[in-house]
């Protein structure tokens, strides 16, 4: 094995363009479609990569389980020299949909600025090595370029992961870029124009408006997708069995995988809780503070694998669910502890026979 697998297999988490590869080489060998300046696959194949499919013999796994027309629309926009926006709760697979885009667009997806409330101007064009800055003055060889300057330099997708937590300058310092689509550097006299095939992918949380509000100007530069949470139980289940079977693997977390019904009362407890209503609409329920997204229901279930398998028996027991409802649900202790409360008394309590274990185990945490 040579070096580059050794790390390769014992990395935590690969990028998308090498967790996949198999895929993308299978769907670029038999594109038949018209490949766009800079891409590496036709949009057709671009969405069978997204959506799901066949490439030959192989099975093309969706990456993002939704509205196919939302993705259609972001492969199209990706084609002109529009930037794409996506926008949604926290856990509607913003940037997982974003980091595919770019490893089929482009076969890279790691050219990332990640938007906090410290990210600077810098990291949105260039920087410099002051140590070569002072030693040589301002050169090409001292010149620290951001991820979006060489995604322009190269012709590829640049991704801004939560773009509204920057402060108002750092988003405008995009907006040239995404106008004139150049970055200048005075101290050299030079300029860097982009590539066919640049674009830029960012992502905002509707849970930060207010935080740092985007400029009508800002936005004007972007077409805006809004993701949905799952509109339906079965879709979530699908989306969560799938990405939970995706992270043990990953993992290799020495635990069976959740059963069915496992499934089903994680997703039913999330999707009531954070609607504000029982599945039958028969009653109106609080909802607690922090976010009971998709994504945290994966994050518990595969933290309750990972429970089971290391202080258990390897199969996932109710109070293994319970210590992960626990912990994702009770954030805020006060309100939270007793939204939670409120729902095992009056709702979890009452579903019967095959509730009453994770009802008993989360009763005991909770006390």
């Amino acid at each position: 094995m040579t070096l580059a697998n050794k790390q390769a297999q014992d990395a935590m988490r690969l990028p998308a363009e090498q967790l996949y590869r198999d895929e993308i080489e299978a769907l670029i060998k038999e594109d038949k479609g018209a490949v766009p300046p800079g891409w590496q696959m036709s949009p057709r194949a671009v969405l069978k990569y997204i959506t799901g499919g066949k490439a030959g013999k192989l099975d093309i796994t969706p990456k993002y389980i939704g509205n196919r027309r939302l993705v259609e629309m972001a492969i199209a926009t990706l084609v002109t020299d529009r930037a794409l926006l996506l926008i949604g709760e926290p856990g509607t697979a913003k940037s997982w949909l974003s980091e595919n885009l770019s490893a089929a667009v482009c076969g890279n997806s790691g050219l990332v600025v990640q938007g906090t409330a410290g990210t600077t101007e810098e990291q949105v064009r260039y920087s410099w090595n002051y140590a070569m800055l002072l030693a040589n003055g301002p050169t090409p060889e001292a010149l620290v370029r951001s991820p979006i300057m060489r995604a322009m330099e190269n012709g590829s997708i640049a991704r801004f992961e939560e773009i509204s937590r920057c402060a108002s300058e750092v988003q405008d310092a995009l907006i040239s870029i995404l106008s004139e689509k150049t970055v200048s550097v005075p101290e050299l006299g030079s300029e860097t124009s982009a590539r066919k095939g640049f674009s830029i992918i960012a992502t905002a949380n509707t849970r930060d408006r207010g935080v740092n509000e985007m400029s009508a100007a800002l936005k004007r530069r972007f077409n805006i997708i809004v993701l949905p949470s799952p509109s339906d139980l079965e879709t979530e289940l699908s989306i969560v069995k799938k990405r939970v079977g995706e992270i043990a693997a990953s993992y290799q977390l020495q635990a069976a995988p959740p059963a069915d019904e496992a499934l089903l009362k994680v997703v039913t407890i999330f999707r009531e809780l954070r609607s504000g209503m029982t599945l039958d609409r028969k009653e109106k329920l609080k909802s607690p503070g922090g976010v009971i997204s998709t994504a945290e229901a994966i994050s518990l279930l595969t933290n309750s694998m990972a429970l089971a398998a290391s202080f258990g028996s390897g199969e996932l027991t109710d109070e293994d669910l319970a210590a992960g409802l626990q912990g994702a649900i009770v954030k805020d202790d006060d309100k939270d502890k007793l939204v939670w409360k409120e729902y095992l008394d009056n709702v979890m309590k009452k579903r019967g026979s095959e509730w009453r274990g994770l009802y008993q185990a989360c009763r005991e945490l909770n006390e």
